[in-house]
């Protein structure tokens, strides 16, 4: 229980706390990882996933985003992590999240301000100019055995996710690097770190002289540059810290 302590006090003293988010952070909610032993490229080919296969083949990749991933990860709801994130920055003690997840559940907790680095399953984007739509009025068209295609240019429609072989958004890739290079602490939850550039995250904030904190489940690629690592379940110990915080608070409030 030290480190809860340690953590929350760390925040509360933060001026600038960013917060980056991985896949571990969901599996509270049941969506599964990635990388991890029951992981869902142990299931599925990731090669399946890369932009080469979507351009050679565009409608087997929408189905397949359709029913292995999007079914499974809509009716996903937030856990108490996601939460505990949602209560902190309407406190003011974070000012930023930064999720490798394309699941919607920050925003569906109430979170403001959340850089979408990996894109969001809820929408797709046109190849060609670049709109964006519902992406359930693609699923129709897949449903149609169809191809999804721009209603303005006649572009093809993909999900819009950052496929293999895609570059990384550039707007959101730069505000989140200015982020962690404005951080005085640089909190990691549910990430494993072994994605670039978003692994590069961590080292910027520190070498700027914030404080790095890391809980996951299993060792990350960073661990030995943490100011603190506590292995856990991220669902099961953000929530603490932040009930913490709210009792560290309430207590200087009646001093």
């Amino acid at each position: 229980m030290d480190y809860i302590r340690q953590v929350a006090e760390k925040l509360i003293k933060a001026n600038f706390a960013v917060v980056l988010t991985g896949a571990g952070i969901s599996t509270g909610s049941g969506i599964p990882d990635f990388r991890g032993p029951k992981g869902i490229w142990k299931v599925l080919d990731p090669n399946l996933f890369h932009i080469s296969h979507f351009y050679e083949d565009p409608l087997d990749t929408w189905k397949l985003f359709k029913n292995e991933m999007y079914e499974k990860i809509k009716n996903a709801i937030p856990n108490r992590a996601h939460y505990s994130l949602a209560r902190l920055e309407e406190l003011g003690i974070i000012k930023a999240i930064i999720t490798q997840n394309i699941d919607n559940l920050h925003q569906k907790a109430g979170s403001k301000k959340v850089i979408e680095l990996h894109g969001n399953m809820k929408l797709a984007i046109c190849t060609q100019c670049g709109r964006k739509f519902d992406i359930e009025e693609a699923f129709k068209e897949v449903d149609e055995n169809k191809i999804p295609l721009c209603p303005y240019c006649g572009g093809i429609l993909k999900p819009d996710v950052i496929f293999f072989g895609e570059a990384l958004p550039q707007n959101e890739l730069k505000e989140a690097f200015d982020l962690a290079s404005q951080s005085d602490l640089f909190l990691v939850l549910g990430s494993s770190l072994t994605v670039s550039p978003a692994n590069q995250l961590p080292i910027v904030a520190k070498s700027n002289g914030a404080d790095l904190i890391i809980i996951n489940m299993e060792e990350t690629e960073l661990d030995n540059y943490a100011d603190i690592k506590i292995e856990g379940k991220v669902e099961e110990i953000f929530p603490k810290i932040c009930k913490k915080i709210e009792e560290m608070i309430a207590s200087q409030s009646n001093c």
